[in-house]
């Protein structure tokens, strides 16, 4: 099994990056809509995509109103070359998710299929709410490999890299044991031959 970061480099490499963008748009659509407006309480809010890729969610966030910053991370060297070579104004990160951390927390972290590659979710989810995240803020997500998703059971071997398999109980369990209050969980872009993929939307208490 290979790094994650390895295969997303090559992905972008020999433009995958933008196949990702036309497949997972219309899920992320749907959590920023379900998100965002629990961001009321914040007059304008700045936001982290974890796991950015191109850069896509980040140009999504930046055009969306009240949204005064947004910050891409990723560990893949060569999505965060994509990402600048499109948008070279935009502010992106080369780094690991693992370890980075803001040097000032934000109101709105969002990722889209990046937390199960993660060596140590737990801690990563910690360091979110922790280190990531103001008070208040609010921490979206979306995953496709998840253990009702039975169409995903063989996407480790397929890719070649390490992916880990929760149930969505488990999911919910690392979330609220990490501090957080679960606020809405559901399946977006959901359709007669897609279980669609997992979403929660959570804040950070205190």
């Amino acid at each position: 099994m290979r790094p994650a970061t390895d295969v997303f480099s090559e992905w972008a490499d020999i433009g995958k990056d933008a196949g990702m963008e036309t497949g997972h748009a219309p899920a992320v659509q749907e959590i920023l809509r379900a998100a965002i407006p629990e961001l009321q309480g914040f007059e304008n809010f700045r936001a982290i995509d974890a796991g950015c890729g191109n850069g896509w969610v980040v140009r999504m966030l930046g055009s969306t109103e009240n949204c005064s910053e947004a910050i891409g991370i990723d560990g893949a060297h060569s999505m965060i070359q994509r990402a600048k070579e499109i948008d070279p104004q935009g502010t992106y990160v080369h780094a690991n998710l693992e370890t980075w951390s803001p040097e000032v927390p934000v109101e709105f972290v969002h990722s889209m299929e990046v937390l199960y590659y993660l060596n140590d979710i737990p801690s990563f989810l910690n360091r979110v709410h922790q280190q990531w995240l103001c008070s208040r803020g609010v921490f979206a997500f979306g995953i496709d490999h998840y253990l009702e998703n039975e169409d995903c059971h063989g996407w480790a071997e397929k890719v070649g890299t390490k992916m880990a398999m929760h149930s969505e109980f488990e999911w919910k369990k690392m979330v609220e044991e990490s501090g957080f209050e679960i606020l809405r969980t559901f399946r977006a872009a959901a359709s007669e031959e897609w279980v669609g993929t997992f979403v929660m939307i959570c804040r950070k208490c205190g």
